[in-house]
């Protein structure tokens, strides 16, 4: 063992001897929640698709840190995922990805068996210098057919947003209304015979309020949004930051369709109603529940 490594690893102990008891407990926690995920490794610590359990566990105390401390997240219903195959479809708003990321620490948190979430990433997120390699690293893949249905013929918990970034850039006055939902999830789903649970996510939509849209000015800059928002861009990158919302998950019955993925769309537009409908009524029941948008 070189002497770098050695120091290293004495301020590893360290820096764990001074945490708080709490923090330590937690990542105890965290430790034996990996640990009892189902998933296929290489003999270099990685599965198929770039996901490396080991980094998931380095980079995951902000992501838990936000569940816990800032967003407060409460789950309902999470027990009904069933184990194997299965897509999760949800709303997505905010204009970061931090529903994606809650939903995924609640199947790793409170789900049983616990599962890593494979995120459908958008296009552009696989451009971003390191982002791309910590978000494939951390369970994320680039939203193609192919991948998505591999990774639901080898059981994989997959998340997708049929909204895209249509819902991320959503304005304030547009929350808990649907955008259009794009129909491949369905297909997929068809495919591979894996059934859908709809999660409806309460609090997202008020994290950041969006008053408009500048979409000339994020198409020039390489991105597919230019959100103008209550703090942003008025507060530099700090305005990107989301607002201490309380966040309600709401997992539904899982819903198992049949039919052909080439069915004509008419067929699959009235099966993806069938999901739409669904989270819309997981919205109604999860604003008459809550008491407040940042007490719940």
């Amino acid at each position: 063992m070189s002497a770098r490594s050695g120091w290293r690893g004495a301020l590893r102990d360290l820096g764990g001897a001074l945490l708080p008891l709490s923090v330590r407990d937690l990542e105890r926690e965290l430790d034996d929640r990996i640990r009892k995920v189902p998933t296929r490794l290489n003999e270099f610590g990685f599965d198929p698709w770039g996901l490396h359990p080991q980094t998931v566990r380095d980079t995951i105390l902000p992501a838990l840190a936000l569940y816990k401390l800032w967003f407060r997240v409460q789950t309902h219903d999470i027990d009904r995922v069933p184990a194997g195959r299965v897509l999760l479809i949800a709303n997505h708003a905010g204009q970061l990805p931090f529903d994606a990321a809650m939903i995924a620490m609640a199947m790793l948190l409170e789900a049983e068996p616990p599962r890593i979430v494979r995120g459908m990433a958008e296009y552009w997120v696989s451009q971003l210098p390191w982002v791309s390699v910590y978000a494939t690293r951390g369970g994320a893949a680039s939203g193609t057919p192919d991948t998505c249905r591999e990774m639901l013929e080898a059981g994989e918990c997959v998340l997708v947003f049929p909204e895209g970034v249509r819902g991320m850039n959503k304005l304030y006055r547009d929350r808990y209304k649907l955008m259009r939902f794009g129909t491949g999830f369905m297909r997929l789903a068809l495919e591979a015979q894996a059934p859908i649970v709809p999660v409806a996510v309460v609090g997202s939509e008020e994290q950041n309020p969006g008053l408009a849209n500048v979409g000339r000015l994020g198409r020039a800059l390489g991105m597919p949004a230019f959100p103008i928002t209550a703090t942003f861009p008025w507060l530099g990158p700090l305005g990107m930051l989301p607002l201490p919302v309380k966040y309600h998950l709401y997992f539904g019955e899982p819903m198992q369709f049949s039919g052909a993925p080439s069915d004509e769309d008419a067929l699959i537009d009235a099966q993806v109603a069938q999901v739409r409908a669904a989270i819309e009524s997981l919205f109604e029941r999860g604003l008459a529940e809550r008491r407040g948008v940042f007490r719940g």
